[in-house]
């Protein structure tokens, strides 16, 4: 590509930000990183009556945690800002009057009463009711009013609005990086709000302004703004500006059924929509990928797959990886069904693949929050028990006997394990670990095994009642790397607090 690739993800502040959202701003950062280019962050809050405390702030945060961070942004100044439409406001207005100028957009004083009689009429009729070519002139607009009647209202304070002017009868001809060529009869385009007298723009006008003024070189973004192209085409075309060639990403589909993934299908199905949790000044808190314990490269893999396919059987990219790999043609037009279980998938591999010392860090911070002090052990702890684990509170659930003492054992696995010579073949036990110096798993087994074995006696009878004296249940890693990492000194106290329970 000659020119630098620049795109921008323009999110509302209206509220948390959706994976559906999150999974925009990866792909315009995946493409702007394999090209290049900058990742612009915009921030279009020009509905102030929508706007939530908080939410731009939860924005930038998702991205960071995610490690997709913008180059240019609130907070991080290029040569394009400011880089929320609210303090852009005063730049809109200039570019709504050059179209009214040039012919492409009109000013239109009908009232909201009066559109709602238009539709009510339209509807008794069995029609539907379009403000374009076919009515614009039995309306009330500067193309039906003279020039001075039009001034006159405006200096009355009259309220209006300032529409784009649809062509008429136009075979208009689009281009999509995704979906490809298409083609829309304008006929069938209303003529869109543009500006309001309040001063503010539209998100259409905007938005293609912004897009100008940032030089935007390609717009990616969700589908659901397909049926938006035609206009900022058109509008593009009328201010004689050359147009960011657009790719419009396939839907994130419920995981069952159909329509589009929503916050409510996470709460019905235990799953978070959301990167981080959020919780609004009223109502109820909604969970997050992070705080549900989720690592942002799992996360991260599991979006990409989300409309996008390498073309191999590869499953695991790293974010570099990514960045190397994805192309927008090879995204899918379908909708993509969310898949909570492959999220989790995705989470147990990345788990797996993390560094023993950073998981025993991480680890010994879900420690202290149970006021439980790290043993020096840890790194060899989570070696143990990270294989069967997808998120860290597995670790806990899987390994909690290694810092608390059992005080009870399971009572189907204590009536199965513990018999009447149990007491003794653990009393042995316990003077074969005594005499022990080398206190390894290695060492361990050998010297109980080989008791075991010269002994005759059936390894069930004494591994069994010896797992269940350590741990408290029949679970946990290799009996004797759990004695190893505990000690003598408490390998032996939790045997004999185990035989004075079968006395």
């Amino acid at each position: 590509m000659s020119e630098k690739v620049r795109v921008r993800f323009a999110p509302s502040p209206t509220g948390p930000l959706h994976i559906g959202g999150v999974r925009t701003a990866l792909f315009n950062y995946l493409f702007a990183k394999k090209h290049g280019g900058d990742f612009l962050l915009r921030i279009e809050d020009t509905d102030q009556n929508r706007y939530v405390e908080g939410a731009e702030a939860y924005i930038i945060e998702a991205l960071n945690w995610l490690k997709i961070p913008y180059n240019e942004g609130p907070g991080k100044e290029g040569n394009c800002g400011p880089y929320r439409q609210s303090e852009r406001k005063h730049i809109y207005r200039k570019y709504a009057d050059d179209l009214i100028e040039s012919g492409n957009a009109y000013y239109a004083f009908d009232t909201a009463e009066e559109l709602d009689a238009h539709r009510k009429d339209h509807e008794e009729k069995g029609k539907t009711f379009i403000y374009n070519w076919h009515n614009r002139q039995k309306l009330k607009n500067s193309l039906t009013l003279s020039k001075e009647e039009t001034q006159k209202k405006i200096d009355a304070g009259e309220e209006f609005v300032i529409r784009f002017k649809s062509p008429e009868k136009e075979n208009l001809h689009l281009n999509d990086i995704i979906r490809g060529e298409m083609h829309v009869d304008t006929s069938i385009l209303d003529d869109k709000v543009l500006f309001k007298s309040d001063g503010m723009p539209t998100y259409h006008l905007a938005n293609i302004v912004d897009d100008h003024l940032m030089e935007i070189t390609h717009v990616i973004r969700g589908e659901e703004w397909l049926p938006s192209l035609a206009l900022h085409i058109l509008l593009y075309r009328a201010f004689g500006w050359t147009a960011p060639q657009f790719a419009h990403l396939p839907l994130i589909l419920k995981p069952t059924g159909n329509g589009k993934l929503s916050k409510r299908d996470g709460d019905k199905m235990g799953f978070p929509v959301f990167p981080l949790q959020w919780q609004p000044a009223e109502g109820e808190m909604f969970s997050g990928y992070r705080e549900d314990g989720y690592l942002p490269e799992a996360v991260i893999n599991m979006l990409a797959f989300l409309g996008w396919n390498p073309g191999t059987e590869q499953e695991i990219f790293s974010l570099k990886d990514l960045v190397n790999t994805f192309e927008l043609e090879r995204v899918h037009k379908a909708g993509a069904k969310f898949d909570p279980e492959k999220t989790k998938w995705f989470q147990h591999q990345y788990l797996q693949k993390m560094d023993n010392s950073a998981l025993a860090s991480q680890f010994a911070d879900l420690l202290k929050n149970k006021n439980i002090e790290a043993s020096q052990n840890l790194e060899s702890i989570v070696s143990l028990l990270k294989e069967r684990a997808t998120f860290m509170e597995d670790l806990w659930e899987q390994g909690s006997f290694f810092f608390e003492t059992p005080n009870s054992y399971d009572p189907k696995a204590a009536e199965k394990a513990f018999k009447d010579e149990t007491s003794i073949l653990l009393n042995e036990v316990v003077s074969i670990l005594n005499e022990i110096d080398d206190f390894s798993a290695a060492t361990i087994s050998e010297k109980i095994k080989g008791w075991i074995t010269s002994e005759n006696i059936g390894f069930g009878k004494v591994m069994m009642p010896l797992r269940l004296a350590l741990v408290g249940e029949m679970k946990g890693p290799d009996v004797f790397d759990i004695l190893s990492i505990l000690g003598k000194k408490e390998s032996i106290f939790r045997i004999e607090r185990a035989i004075a329970f079968i006395d």
